[in-house]
């Protein structure tokens, strides 16, 4: 089986070399592992620590634990690796990292020469991702692989009786720490007990992001004392549906819309689906021609701002509920707001809480959405009574970082 592995996986790499002339991507994809490993010459006899994450989201979820390394273990040098552009294009120049690199291919070789040139004596994968190459180096040198932040779920390969290849990775992993009681005992009956039930780090990240809040003068001179929509990380299928109920938004009301891709092709589309109304946030000013607070949507056409832009709402719509799974719906919820989101929200255990305590709204139609928001946009006390939900199991629910910190170190 690892034979057939490691030809799946070159020709993965084939495939996205090919994708690369006509993808932006694909293109940062296969350029940003080229020569990898001529580029990074480690001090000799220095401990490291090696954390690996698939993308953005999953960064941002175990930031709380590379800020603890960095505070509680200063001798200690960090490895950061990303499997998706979408991480490493956004945060290769983190003071969190002293070494930040795409994860190389998942072969033998590369597996090899990845442990010999940074050393780690630990690796904390975030959530998933399982390599069997860099999972099996790993172990054949006795580096401990920890998984943080882990959910599993019965439809995984994991638990199928044709399994057996992707169970024997998870056997490489010396603790897992995962978020729910579900997950342990699915771990549990194919024999894996070692396991942590924590929680889910991204709620100390989402805290923490709270507790340094940015400040945008456009915005609240956008906002000018209206009530505020934040919809946040936004495909076209969200933005069409919300659109549409703008006919019966109160004229009180206006809308911020911070699209998951800023691509120019995307952003004009929506600027002419939304109208004259809108605006791009990259061509405001206090001393426009027409003041701010005459547009009634805002286009946030740049990264970084969307969690603290939920800070200025008054509810919050997510996006991808209408694609492959909707995006973190935690940010908007420490603010203590309702957050709306498609149907496609099963992987995420924080949003089953939130629409089983009440803080959070799922909508399949134009319909449903309609509905839901005629409720929290029309009745101040339930709107309020929702928010003060999803702020509230925010709360309770950090001290998953600390957790792991101790088990680990």
């Amino acid at each position: 089986m690892p034979i057939f592995y490691s030809l799946a996986i070159r020709f993965y790499y084939v495939l996205l070399y090919l994708a690369s002339f006509f993808n932006r991507k694909a293109k940062f994809w296969i350029q940003g592992r080229k020569n990898w490993e001529s580029r990074f010459k480690p001090t000799a006899n220095k401990k490291r620590a090696w954390l690996h994450f698939a993308s953005l989201g999953e960064f941002e979820q175990g930031k709380p634990l590379l800020q603890a390394i960095r505070k509680q273990h200063p001798e200690k040098e960090i490895i950061i690796t990303f499997f998706s552009p979408s991480g490493y294009e956004v945060r290769k120049n983190s003071n969190l990292g002293d070494y930040i690199l795409y994860l190389p291919l998942d072969t033998p070789a590369n597996a090899q020469r990845f442990l010999d040139i940074f050393t780690p004596e630990l690796v904390i994968f975030n959530k998933y991702e399982y390599w069997f190459n860099f999972y099996k180096a790993c172990a054949d040198r006795g580096v401990p692989v920890y998984v943080s932040s882990a959910i599993f779920r019965p439809n995984q390969i994991f638990f199928k009786w044709y399994g057996a290849f992707n169970r024997r990775i998870l056997g490489f992993v010396q603790h897992f720490f995962v978020q729910n009681k579900e997950s342990a005992q699915l771990l549990a009956s194919i024999g894996f007990n070692n396991a942590t039930v924590c929680g889910d780090t991204r709620f100390d990240s989402v805290l923490d992001l709270a507790k340094s809040r940015k400040d945008f003068p456009l915005v609240e001179a956008f906002k000018a004392g209206s009530k505020l929509i934040v919809a946040g990380s936004t495909w076209p299928a969200d933005e069409a549906l919300i659109h549409n109920y703008t006919e019966l938004l109160p004229k009180d009301w206006k809308i911020i819309f911070a699209p998951h891709e800023i691509g120019e092709e995307k952003i004009t589309g929506l600027q002419k689906l939304l109208g004259e109304k809108a605006l791009r946030y990259s061509a405001t000013s206090m001393d426009q021609e027409m003041p701010l607070a005459n547009y009634r949507y805002l286009i946030i056409d740049n990264i970084g701002m969307l969690s603290s832009l939920y800070s200025y709402g008054d509810m919050a719509y997510i996006g991808g509920g209408f694609g492959v799974g909707i995006h973190n719906t935690l940010e908007a919820a420490a603010w203590g707001l309702p957050v709306v989101f498609g149907p496609n929200y099963q992987k995420f255990q924080e949003a089953k809480d939130l629409i089983a305590f009440g803080g959070g709204f799922s909508v399949k139609t134009q319909n449903e959405l309609n509905q839901v928001f005629n409720v929290l946009v029309n009745d101040k006390e339930d709107r309020a009574k929702a928010g003060a939900i999803a702020k509230e199991y925010v709360a309770a629910h950090t001290g998953a970082s600390a957790q792991i910190m101790a088990k680990i170190f």
